[in-house]
């Protein structure tokens, strides 16, 4: 076992390391401007998203993640017996709190 994980650290070290010896690199400084579909560019390389956006993904995330429990568990309900029961009522109960005091401060209000 450890001979394949030698094997794979000196394989992937070893392709950076040719790849670094190989490529050509001739920094200049219109290669290091920001690229915009060859237009010169406008203003600055900076520019700020709406926090909304990052806590809809997260919200998101989350109730992904509860579908990846929710699923099996559904699958094997019979199988797992009273206290599986209460352990997912009490994680669905904690995210439909965790839903409802969102809907409550207004993040999924758009406008």
């Amino acid at each position: 076992m450890a001979i394949f994980i030698v094997a794979g650290v000196v394989l992937v070290l070893g392709t950076f390391a040719l790849a670094k010896l190989l490529s050509p690199f001739q920094p200049h400084t219109e290669k290091l401007t920001t690229y915009e579909s060859g237009i010169d560019p406008i203003g600055t390389g900076w520019s700020q998203a709406n926090v909304r956006y990052y806590i809809f993904a997260l919200l998101f995330v989350i109730f992904d993640v509860e579908a990846i429990f929710l699923f099996p568990w559904a699958v094997v309900f019979e199988r797992l017996g009273t206290q599986a029961f209460v352990e997912m009522v009490i994680f669905i109960g904690i995210l439909t709190l965790a839903l409802l005091y969102a809907i409550k401060k207004k993040v999924l209000e758009w406008l």
